[in-house]
C-alpha cells in the first residue's frame, strides 16, 4: 500500500461518520440525556421535599433562560469549530491547550459518573416491576448487567440506529409525562387551579440557591448537541436548532409537570406531599387520578427513561474518549472508528468495561446502588457539567475576542459576558449548598471530596498537557485540531502562542 493510501485509510479510521444525523436525531440524543421522566420523578420531587421551597417551577424557567443565553455564544462557536470533543475543544481554542486538556479530563469524569450512576437506579427501579409482572425476584446488579449489554451493543452500532432507539423511548416518556400533568391540572386541590409556584418572588427566598442548583441538574445533556457536530448533516444549522429546541422542550416539560403537581396537591401542601411520597409522588398522583394501569405504564417508562439516558451518555463518553485518542492526548487506539458503522468502537468498548467494573465492585462490596452510586455519582456528574459550562463560557468569550469571525456583538461579547457572570454565581451557590444537593450533614467529608475531584483531575490534565509540550511537542501541537489531527492540518492553525497570555490570536 502506498504512503498516500495509508494516510487516507488512517484518516478515515480517525473520522466519525458524516451526514448521519439531522435535527430530530440530535434532539433525541439531547433530550434522552436529560431523562425527562427521571428528572420529573426524582429531581422535581426531591427539590420540593429537600428545600421546602415551592418555587421550583419558576427555577426551571430561570435556568432554561440562562442556558439559552449561554448557548448564544456556544452555538456561534460551533459554526467555526466542529469537533466531537465539544467542551474540550472549545476551551482549548479559547483558553489554551493546558486548560483544554484539564476541561477534557473534567468532562470524562463528569459524563462517566452520570453514565455509570444510572446502573444503580435502573436495577432498583426495574426490580419491583419485574417481580410484580413475572414473579421473579432479581438483584439490582443482574438487571444492571442486562442494561449494560444493551448499551454496550448499541454503542458500537451506527449512531443513527442509536438515534432511532432513543426516539421511540423518548416520545413514549414525554407522552406519559404530559398525560400525568394534564390529569393533575384536571384535578386541582380545593377545585381551584393556582399559580403560586410560578411567582418570580419565589426565586428570592432564603435557600432559593438550592433549587436553582437542582434545576441545573434537570438540564444536564443539553450541551451534548455539539458532541454530534461531526456526524450531523449541515452542522451549522443542525446544532443551533437542536440546542435551542432541546432547551425549550426540556424547560417546558419541567415547568408544566412541576407546576401541575403543585396544583394537584395545593401549593401549601406540595412540600409535605413530596416529603411523604418521595420519588413515588408522580405515581401516587397518577394512581389517584388515572388508575393503576397508568401507574404501571409510568413505572415501566421510568425504567426505559434511565436506559435511554445510559445510551446517550455512553455515546457522549465514547466520543470524548475518541476525540482525545485521535489527538494522542489519550492512547491513539481510542481515536479509531469502525469502517462499517463509523462508531468509535475502542472508546465505546472501554466505556463498557468501566461500567462493568463499577457494577461488579458495587455488587461484591454490597454498596447501596441508589444512594452511593446513582445519587452521589449523578449529582456530582451534574455539578461537573455545570463547572464545564461555566469554563466553556469563559472560553467562548476569549475565542471571539481573538477571532471575531464576523459574528455580531450580541453573539460574541454581550451574551457570553452575561452568561459567564450568571453561571459563576450558580456554581458558587451549588458549592455552598453541596451538602443539601447530596443529602449529607454540612460537616460531612463528601460535601468537599466529591466536588473536589474536579480540582484534582483538572490539575492532572494541566500537568499532562505541560508534559506533552516539553516531551512530545508533535502530540501537543495536535491538541484542539479535531478531525484534522489525522492529517496535521488545523482549521484555526493552532500553535503554542495560545498558551501565553496576551492579545495574540489562538493558533
Amino acid at each position: 500500500m502506498s504512503h498516500s493510501s495509508r494516510l487516507g485509510a488512517d484518516s478515515v479510521s480517525r473520522t466519525l461518520a458524516h451526514n448521519r444525523l439531522g435535527v430530530p436525531a440530535v434532539v433525541f440524543f439531547v433530550l434522552s440525556a436529560a431523562t425527562p421522566l427521571t428528572v420529573v420523578a426524582g429531581v422535581v420531587t426531591t427539590g420540593f421535599a429537600v428545600t421546602g421551597i415551592i418555587g421550583l417551577p419558576i427555577a426551571f424557567v430561570a435556568i432554561a433562560a440562562l442556558l439559552a443565553l449561554f448557548s448564544v455564544g456556544y452555538v456561534a462557536m460551533s459554526r467555526h469549530v466542529t469537533n466531537a470533543g465539544a467542551f474540550y475543544t472549545y476551551v482549548t481554542h479559547g483558553l489554551g491547550r493546558p486548560v483544554g486538556v484539564a476541561a477534557a479530563y473534567m468532562a470524562l469524569l463528569a459524563y462517566n459518573m452520570l453514565q455509570v450512576g444510572l446502573y444503580g437506579i435502573i436495577g432498583v427501579a426495574a426490580a419491583p416491576t419485574i417481580d410484580r409482572w413475572f414473579g421473579i425476584s432479581l438483584e439490582w446488579w443482574v438487571i444492571a448487567l442486562v442494561a449494560w449489554v444493551i448499551v454496550g451493543v448499541l454503542g458500537v452500532l451506527r449512531v443513527d440506529i442509536n438515534g432511532r432507539v432513543l426516539a421511540v423511548l423518548l416520545l413514549a416518556e414525554v407522552a406519559v409525562i404530559l398525560v400525568y400533568a394534564l390529569a393533575n391540572l384536571g384535578n386541582p386541590a380545593n377545585g381551584e387551579v393556582t399559580f403560586d409556584t410560578l411567582n418570580v418572588s419565589n426565586l428570592f427566598e432564603s435557600g432559593a440557591g438550592a433549587i436553582l442548583a437542582l434545576a441545573v441538574l434537570g438540564f444536564v445533556g443539553f450541551e451534548a448537541s455539539v458532541v454530534y457536530s461531526e456526524e450531523s448533516r449541515n452542522p451549522r444549522r443542525t446544532i443551533a436548532l437542536a440546542t435551542y429546541i432541546s432547551i425549550a422542550v426540556i424547560g417546558a416539560v419541567y415547568l408544566l409537570s412541576s407546576w401541575a403537581m403543585s396544583v394537584a396537591t395545593g401549593p401549601d401542601q406540595i412540600v409535605a406531599f413530596t416529603q411523604e411520597n418521595s420519588s413515588g409522588t408522580i405515581f401516587v398522583l397518577a394512581d389517584m387520578f388515572l388508575g393503576g394501569t397508568w401507574v404501571d405504564i409510568g413505572e415501566t417508562l421510568f425504567v426505559t427513561s434511565v436506559l435511554a439516558a445510559m445510551i446517550s451518555f455512553h455515546n457522549t463518553c465514547a466520543r470524548y474518549g475518541f476525540a482525545l485518542g485521535r489527538e494522542r492526548v489519550l492512547p491513539a487506539a481510542l481515536g479509531r472508528t469502525s469502517p462499517m458503522s463509523g462508531a468509535p468502537v475502542v472508546a465505546s468498548v472501554i466505556q463498557s468495561v468501566i461500567g462493568l467494573a463499577v457494577i461488579v465492585i458495587y455488587a461484591l462490596f454490597d454498596l447501596d446502588p441508589l444512594v452511593e452510586l446513582f445519587y452521589y455519582a449523578g449529582t456530582t456528574g451534574g455539578f461537573g457539567v455545570l463547572l464545564l459550562v461555566a469554563v466553556t463560557s469563559v472560553g467562548v468569550l476569549s475565542f471571539f475576542n481573538r477571532h471575531p469571525s464576523g459574528e455580531a456583538p450580541w453573539r460574541r461579547v454581550i451574551a457570553p459576558v452575561l452568561a459567564t457572570i450568571l453561571l459563576v454565581i450558580v456554581v458558587i451557590v451549588a458549592v455552598a449548598n453541596y451538602d443539601m444537593l447530596i443529602g449529607v450533614p454540612s460537616d460531612a467529608a463528601q460535601r468537599w471530596i466529591l466536588p473536589g475531584l474536579y480540582v484534582v483531575v483538572a490539575l492532572i490534565g494541566v500537568l499532562w498537557a505541560l508534559y506533552l509540550r516539553s516531551s512530545r511537542p508533535d502530540v501537543y501541537e495536535r491538541i484542539g485540531h479535531g478531525a484534522n489531527a489525522a492529517t496535521g492540518i488545523s482549521v484555526l492553525d493552532l500553535d503554542a502562542t495560545a498558551d501565553e497570555p496576551g492579545p495574540e490570536p489562538v493558533r
